[in-house]
């Protein structure tokens, strides 16, 4: 998404503080807490960055990011989606069952981007679109995926989570599968990560408004160059290919 402004006063919550600071010189940079530490009304843009996916409250999240926008600010906020990392999860759920007879929480579960776009209105932002990324990559095996996904702080932190030490025989398992499963070229495996990008303003007089109910000015038929009445068709009640309510 393209936006023709210029932001002054933008805040970032994120829990990767230093690339930000980088990247955005002069926003105030703030990490991802249950309460955050942004003044009510002080920006103009608000990003939220690869930490909502971690949020016990999302939407609670989101409602404090709106408070800190001025009127017509624009909220950003991307984190990943429920495509990700679906290939270890299902790999890991199977060597789980061959190893130790069951399963565990391996994977965070994550939202759909239909479900993120509606936390937007709940959250009281106007104009809210979602949208998601699927990007896949490959790794030389499924044990370099999980070194890297530790080492981008996105390893299992979950409640439930198997707390013992695992058999030894677990991992390479999970390798093998995933091998077999989702190979690449080269000898190699794909992981998918999907991004869910959502963007949303915070309400204005100046931002356009939907019309009530009954206020259109010209026929959809118009716009389409169809007939508006096609004498041709069929009730639904007696078209073969349409089950009648009585019938049922």
């Amino acid at each position: 998404m393209d936006v023709n402004r210029r932001f002054t006063s933008t805040a970032i919550v994120t829990d990767f503080p230093k690339i930000w600071r980088e990247f955005a010189e002069g926003a105030q940079i703030v990490s991802m807490e249950d309460t955050l530490a942004l003044d009510e009304g002080a920006h103009d843009l608000v990003i939220h960055a690869m930490s909502l996916h971690w949020a016990d409250d999302p939407v609670g999240q989101i409602v404090q990011c709106r408070r800190a926008l001025k009127p017509d600010g624009l909220f950003l906020g991307v984190a990943f989606g429920g495509a990700t990392l679906s290939e270890l999860r299902a790999a890991m759920g199977e060597a789980e069952a061959q190893v130790m007879g069951g399963i565990s929480p391996r994977v965070a579960p994550m939202a759909e981007v239909r479900d993120m776009g509606s936390l937007l209105q709940r959250a009281g932002l106007a104009l809210p679109v979602a949208d998601s990324l699927r990007k896949r990559v490959t790794y030389s095996n499924a044990i370099a995926l999980m070194h890297d996904l530790r080492a981008m702080g996105e390893s299992n932190a979950l409640a439930a989570r198997h707390r013992a030490i695992v058999p030894r025989a677990l991992f390479p398992t999970v390798a093998a599968i995933y091998a077999e499963s989702h190979p690449a070229e080269e000898n190699r495996i794909q992981a998918t990560f999907e991004l869910v990008f959502l963007t949303g303003w915070a309400p204005h007089d100046s931002q356009q408004q939907p019309l009530r109910p009954g206020a259109a000015t010209h026929r959809l038929a118009d716009a389409l160059g169809v007939d508006e009445f096609d004498e041709t068709a069929k009730p639904v009640h007696d078209r073969p290919d349409v089950e009648s309510p009585k019938s049922r």
